[in-house]
């Protein structure tokens, strides 16, 4: 494996800070755990759950707390953003086009990064999970495959508190989360857990992937539990825009 570290571009470094100061603007963000030092700048992957809209800047503010600079697994319609579009291409994000056969591009472009030496960033659940209980649900596959093809270890980053300030349904509604978290200043909580045995070799091997996965999810939600001790069936935060789906519902692996 090529293992030259990859370099974030300046204009990457000073999103960070950016995401760093709105993330303050709006809410309290307190960031725990760590990373190894020698993981830091990469090859890793980074796991983490997904709960809001607002998740992306919460989860690039935190990697500024701990010196990392990620590069992004993102959904390809904010590629397809005329300014946004060409920032995240120059920057080295990674476009995802969901339910379609160009998502397997993706895996290979994000092994290719990770090969490079970068971090990447990827929701395992492949969406903003609609768990009635906000806890993590069953994840995509992808997450392990990438991990397990490239030798990667795998961090889960467990965040809570990202749903008190965008709706679900933004842009609708957006305006008032804003104003609602600029009076109010929720708490961010993001913890950086230890990695995760995979307790595989290669992808290869019938249902590796997916035992992988769920240990993963797994990891991710023992790291988040402690940080809704009293919020443990069902957030105090209610979205009223906010769906519920219970097919995807993630049974804990015993």
């Amino acid at each position: 494996m090529d293992t030259t570290t990859w370099q974030p571009p300046l204009l990457w470094r000073a999103a960070l800070l950016l995401a760093r100061a709105l993330v303050g603007l709006l809410a309290r963000l307190e960031v725990t755990g760590d990373v190894p030092a020698h993981l830091r700048r990469g090859p890793l992957v980074l796991a983490a759950n997904h709960i809001s809209p607002f998740d992306p800047l919460v989860m690039i503010a935190a990697c500024r707390e701990r010196g990392i600079a990620p590069r992004i697994m993102a959904t390809a319609g904010l590629f397809r953003a005329p300014v946004l579009g060409a920032a995240m291409r120059h920057v080295g994000h990674i476009r995802v086009d969901r339910g379609t056969s160009g998502v397997h591009q993706a895996l290979d472009d994000a092994a290719g990064a990770v090969a490079a030496g970068s971090v990447i960033l990827i929701y395992p659940e492949g969406r903003i999970g609609l768990d009635p209980g906000m806890w993590p649900e069953r994840g995509k596959t992808g997450v392990a495959r990438l991990a397990l093809a490239c030798g990667a270890p795998v961090v889960p980053v467990a965040q809570w508190g990202a749903h008190e300030v965008l709706p679900y349904r933004a842009p609708k509604g957006m305006l008032r989360g804003i104003a609602r978290a600029l009076w109010r200043r929720p708490v961010i909580r993001v913890h950086f857990g230890a990695p995760v045995d995979l307790g595989e070799s290669s992808a290869s091997t019938p249902g590796a992937a997916r035992r992988a996965t769920d240990r993963i999810v797994d990891a991710l939600t023992d790291t988040l539990a402690p940080l809704r001790p009293d919020e443990p069936d069902a957030p105090r935060h209610v979205d009223p825009g906010r769906p519920t789906d219970t097919s995807r519902t993630h049974r804990r692996t015993p």
